[in-house]
């Protein structure tokens, strides 16, 4: 699932800490934890639908953590949940009639593929989850959605990478064209006229 049910936060580190442990050449960078990005306490989060085993109460107040690994919601009951960062596929700030927040779309389906299973359209409709994110410091909105924006970078989509292979079969053979030799006295298109006109200071005059 794209997101987890936890009962302890996961491990990690501040940004001091990590520069100082980079900075001592540690056997293995791999053992490093990750870093936490951002901390905001007095959070609360609405999920649709909901979360089985995640109750209202839990939700209605609790800190977040925007750490490298996982986006983490604690409530103080220490009932909590993490997110995997590629199944994030939107976040933006939003003023609606929740008031100020940051919204995100889940798409749980991101981690099925990742573990080798099929998906269809219905199934992956099904799949997608909403997550709003209300601090009760409206001005904890930009350091969130930067945290965040950074940690979801360190996480490209799995998918990209065939897509790009599926854009490649896009290209049209070049050979199937024939070039234009020919003068400006010679016949243009209509866009090519108005594309013409346009850079000569001539005359434009849309459609």
């Amino acid at each position: 699932m794209a997101i987890t049910l936890i009962d302890a936060l996961p491990k990690f580190i501040s940004p001091e800490e990590h520069r100082n442990l980079v900075a001592s050449t540690p056997a293995s960078f791999a053992d490093i934890p990750p870093v936490l990005r951002h901390k905001e306490d007095n959070v609360s989060v609405t999920l649709d639908p909901p979360l089985d085993a995640f109750s209202a109460e839990d939700a209605a107040n609790g800190s977040l953590y925007v750490i490298e690994s996982h986006l983490v919601f604690m409530a103080p009951s220490g009932r909590g949940f993490q997110v995997d960062y590629p199944s994030i596929t939107l976040h933006a700030i939003s003023r609606g009639e929740k008031g100020p927040s940051i919204y995100c779309q889940l798409d749980e389906s991101v981690v099925a593929v990742e573990n080798g299973q099929a998906q269809n359209e219905e199934k992956d409709l099904a799949d997608m989850r909403e997550l709003t994110i209300l601090p009760q410091n409206p001005s904890a909105l930009e350091p969130i959605f930067e945290a965040l924006s950074l940690c979801a970078s360190l996480h490209p989509d799995p998918g990209a990478d065939d897509e790009m292979d599926d854009d490649d079969d896009a290209f049209v053979d070049p050979g199937e064209f024939e070039t234009f030799n020919g003068d400006e006295n010679q016949e243009l298109s209509e866009v090519g006229r108005v594309r013409s006109d346009f850079l000569n200071n001539s005359r434009f005059a849309p459609y």
